[in-house]
């Protein structure tokens, strides 16, 4: 034990006591007990279920002849068919050995995937951890997990127990590895945790190893599991939301709360915040719904009304003139991370530059002079877009020429579009400012202000901050929704792999009447889609829909919050108390719930 100062010995030895994971939180959740559907408990134990066709099926695909021919030997086991767990028959496979991975960015509850595997494939089976996601499959370094090591990670947050990576795994080579490292192991089932483009991953390779990776002629079995921060994978009612997401709404939106409760207290400042979730807005209306915002922005409505950044600019000006024409000189702006993809004339440019950069890759590397490069670049894309990308400032423009993802897609956490946001309306407000007559009256396009109201805007100040909040959201300890989602998860996935299925992906429905599990076909929610600058199959992202009962609900009162402050804040995630089985409110609005709190049965105690 150290000797520090004067302090307490026996408070040092305490302090010390808290390394490694060991706060007096982190040990308390370690034994909270959680939910368990029905399904899976007896005798006050977890255990497996059989999973047979249900009388649901997924919506036919308007690619369905081209994933049939994709998936020869995958598509006339699966097909379209849902399948539902059934207390009738109980498995009693022994013997098997299932191997688990994490693919892509982290998601708070992925712990509790393992924890609801082991205990459901029981002391018969052996789980094996998989290291560092895809790649470590490839190099087949693996482990098993045992039931004490479980123990110090039960819902606890983070990917950091077995690691994750964004490999793609692609080619015949990569392929090949696979079949050779589960034939040299002996693994008989492989879960991939992951999000849309894992789960497409999982798909292939549920084709590749359906057969023949053993000598007996046996594949390998491979069941994928619904995980990101994002909510874009989704299924209606089938699958309402992915893991992750609750505890990063929960987590943003208490981050949110905070600062709006600020600004009525500094009474200066308008915060611009961009929230992760490149691809749909599902992040931004949950946090939106949970803090009322003075303007929020869902990328999806974005594009469906065709709205251009100058008019997205006069939404945030409006808002500003409004507010501060009663006196109200502060605000928040939610900002969905991949807004500028969803700007049809911005979407427009960087689709354009998508199909250049794929296409000319070679060339643009070995190109160091920037304005060289852009030229180039204008030379490849219309004249409309090229007139856009010239407008913009320098620092923007010369971001949309950053390197692609691994998915040929542009990385827009790096666009700082908050920081776009702010300049272009500090431009428009002055404008405002200086000549209002344009602006402020009764007709239409005009911000309805009475002459009292305009000269108060006039003398007003328009003061910024911005902010990006993303990773802070990933890795938090899962609150209880999560927890008790993954643990539910990883038992079907686990139940799944022990009734012999290959090819389907986990799924929770019916949150409110005590839970029920399905398994999704992987090849039924594939579509083709254009990446890397040719036509791809993988599974379509969930965006957010407009005629949703959530985002309905969300348009009748932003007029409201955008006039008038009426922000929440809905502090901290909680674990115990009545607050701890809220479920994320754009579930319980979407699917069609009475209630915010979600029910899965009884509560088991894990360790």
């Amino acid at each position: 034990m150290s000797k520090i100062g004067s302090a307490n010995p026996q408070l040092i030895q305490a302090l010390e006591s808290t390394e490694k994971g060991n706060s007096m939180f982190e040990k308390q959740i370690r034994q909270m007990p959680l939910p368990v559907i029905k399904d899976f408990v007896e005798g006050g134990g977890i255990v497996p279920a059989h999973f047979s066709t249900s009388t649901e099926t997924l919506p036919p695909s308007k690619d369905g002849a081209a994933v049939s021919a994709g998936f020869p030997n995958l598509y006339p086991v699966t097909g379209n068919s849902v399948l539902q767990s059934t207390t009738t028959e109980r498995p009693k496979t022994s013997g098997k050995r299932v191997a688990v991975l994490f693919s892509g960015g982290p998601a708070a509850g992925g712990h509790n995937v393992l924890v609801g595997l082991k205990k459901v494939l029981g002391t018969q089976n052996i789980l094996l951890g998989i290291k560092n996601g895809p790649k470590g499959l490839l190099e087949g370094t693996m482990f098993e997990i045992t039931e004490k090591a479980l123990e110090t990670i039960v819902n606890t947050g983070g990917f950091d127990f077995l690691g994750s990576d964004r490999t793609k795994i692609k080619t015949s080579e990569q392929f090949n590895q696979v079949k050779t490292v589960c034939h040299d192991q002996k693994i008989d089932a492989l879960v991939v945790v992951g999000g849309d483009d894992s789960n497409t991953n999982a798909a292939v390779l549920a084709e590749y190893l359906f057969k023949n990776v053993h000598s007996d002629g046996r594949g390998v079995q491979v069941l994928g599991v619904p995980k990101t921060i994002d909510g874009d994978l989704q299924v209606e009612s089938l699958l309402p939301i992915s893991f992750g997401f609750d505890t990063a709404t929960k987590t943003y939106a208490e981050m949110v709360g905070n600062i709006l409760q600020d600004t009525p207290s500094s009474r200066k400042y308008w915060h611009f915040i961009k929230l992760m979730g490149r691809s749909a807005s599902h992040v931004a209306l949950e946090v939106a719904l949970q803090t009322k915002p003075a303007v929020t922005f869902v990328s999806e409505e974005i594009e469906n009304r065709k709205y251009s950044l100058s008019h997205i600019v006069d939404i945030i000006c409006r808002s500003v003139a409004r507010r501060a024409g009663k006196g109200i000189n502060h605000g928040v702006v939610i900002i969905p991370e991949g807004l500028i993809e969803f700007i049809p004339e911005m979407k427009q440019l960087i689709t354009e530059l998508n199909e250049v950069m794929a296409h000319s890759e070679k060339m643009l590397s070995e190109t160091h002079d920037v304005g060289e490069k852009k030229n180039f670049i204008y030379g490849k894309i219309s004249a409309e877009s090229a007139k856009l990308m010239a407008s913009l400032p320098d620092e923007f423009e010369n971001m949309l020429l950053l390197d692609r993802d691994s998915h040929g897609n542009l990385q827009v956490s790096q666009i700082p579009t908050e920081k776009l946001l702010i300049e272009m309306a500090t431009t428009r407000l002055h404008e405002m400012k200086t000549d209002p007559k344009p602006f402020f009256g009764q007709a239409e396009g005009q911000i309805d202000l009475n002459p009292e109201e305009v000269a108060r805007f006039v003398k007003s100040k328009f003061s910024t901050n911005n902010h990006f909040f993303g990773y802070e959201g990933r890795c938090g300890a899962p609150s209880r929704f999560d927890a008790a989602y993954c643990v539910n998860l990883g038992i079907t996935a686990g139940s799944l792999v022990l009734s012999g299925k290959t090819g389907y992906m986990a799924a929770i429905t019916s949150l409110d009447k005590g839970g029920k599990a399905l398994a999704l076909p992987l090849t039924g929610l594939i579509n083709v889609e254009r990446r890397h600058g040719k036509d791809e199959m993988v599974i379509e992202k969930a965006l957010v829909k407009i005629d949703s009962p959530a985002f309905m609900f969300f348009q009748a009162c932003r007029d409201r919050w955008s006039r008038e402050d009426c922000f929440a804040s809905p502090g901290p995630r909680q674990l115990w108390g009545p607050v701890a089985s809220q479920m994320p409110m754009t579930v319980a609005l979407n699917q069609g719930y009475a209630g915010l709190n979600f029910d899965l049965a009884a509560d088991v105690k894990l360790v």
